[in-house]
């Protein structure tokens, strides 16, 4: 995988990645937002990478992108991975770096790649209600709201919204 858009590019995960993957894994938003992907150590986060990487020969998954902006900063992540109902797309960017439209532009950029990749016509986004931006990344990337309420999300009942994008 090797996308380049004129701010960054996606690419594959390596374990030279480690201490950067640690790092913004335990800002207060990947801790408050998606708590199973925190990795408090550096061996923690061996071990993930170990694991993703692993998982690019899986075809389910998950499939776990880092974003490296043009000046080699590891912002975050984009990814894709297994539901019952098919896949979800999946990001992070590092809370030092939010707000500078990161988010917006991996989730476009990704989505035709791994469709194709994967074979899929529709892809969902599954969101914490009280998650504004990553509402705004998915309306802004095409995807429709198709269910707002309570569901279980990381094995607890909260309220979250689902999106779903179909390919045209």
């Amino acid at each position: 995988m090797y996308i380049q858009t004129e701010r960054f590019q996606i690419t594959e995960l390596t374990m030279d990645m480690c201490s950067d993957y640690q790092k913004n894994s335990v800002d207060a938003d990947n801790r408050r937002f998606v708590p199973d992907e925190v990795c408090e150590t550096i061996e923690d986060a061996e071990k993930t990478l170990k694991w993703l990487i692993a998982s690019y020969d899986n075809p389910k998954g998950p499939f776990v992108y880092p974003i490296i902006t043009n000046e080699n900063v590891n912002v975050g992540y984009v990814q894709a991975c297994p539901l019952k109902e098919g896949f979800e797309v999946g990001y992070h960017i590092a809370k030092q770096y939010t707000g500078n439209g990161y988010a917006t532009e991996a989730v476009k950029a990704f989505l035709p790649v791994i469709m194709e990749m994967l074979g899929l016509d529709k892809i969902y986004g599954i969101v914490l209600e009280e998650n504004a931006a990553s509402h705004k990344v998915l309306e802004k990337n095409g995807f429709q709201l198709v269910f707002q309420g309570m569901d279980k999300y990381q094995g607890k009942d909260r309220e979250l919204r689902k999106y779903l994008f179909e390919r045209k």
